[in-house]
């Protein structure tokens, strides 16, 4: 039986780990599209909220999604010896992190590790995806660059976002990439080398 051309391959992304790290901006509720996508072509996708987060979508939510606990407490371990943000975090193959706040890219671009999500990015040892979501004034603020060029400095890919409609009621440079762009470049950053669990 030949497979619509519209539904999506459920092995092409088996065997690799996506942990999506989502911050507190009203383009959270976005993530569900990107995280479903991710679960239906076979990856093993990993949501980690920060407080924030919640007040905009609830891990309840993603746990339908995934079908996988979600993370929300940087102090609650997954056993007495094994702290979960570097269990995780080490068998990942890709980090995407949206929407990426002004906030949490400060905090990244200063090392500060002082949440679940920021914790997880330190503790990364895979590439890391920045989808930037925010106000226009924000986003063009100079800090807010040179915090993004600081960590593009550092290996961190960034996604410009789109511009329309925000959620201040202006028009302008701000918005969340959509859903299918951003899975395009995770494919594309996944794709570029073996699941780290094929080398188990």
């Amino acid at each position: 039986m030949t497979r619509p051309a519209t539904e999506p391959d459920a092995s092409e992304l088996a065997g690799y780990s996506v942990i999506v790290g989502i911050c507190g901006g009203i383009a959270a509720y976005k993530v569900a599209s990107l995280v479903s996508a991710l679960v239906q072509r076979g990856a093993e996708v990993t949501v980690a909220m920060t407080a924030a987060s919640q007040k905009f979508i609830t891990p309840l939510t993603f746990e339908s999604l995934t079908a996988r606990q979600v993370y929300t407490d940087l102090w609650h371990a997954e056993n007495h010896h094994d702290p979960q943000h570097l269990n995780l975090t080490r068998k990942a193959d890709v980090f995407v992190v949206a929407p990426a706040t002004a906030n949490m890219i400060g905090k990244m671009a200063c090392g500060l590790a002082d949440d679940l999500v920021s914790t997880m990015v330190m503790s990364a040892a895979c590439p890391i995806l920045l989808c930037p979501a925010m106000n226009t004034l924000m986003w063009e603020n100079p800090i807010v660059q040179k915090n993004l060029e600081s960590l593009r400095g550092h290996g961190y890919q960034v996604m410009p976002p789109g511009e329309g409609w925000l959620a201040c009621r202006t028009i302008g440079a701000g918005r969340l990439p959509e859903p299918q762009d951003i899975l395009s470049v995770v494919v594309s950053m996944l794709k570029q080398s073996a699941p780290k669990s094929a080398s188990k």
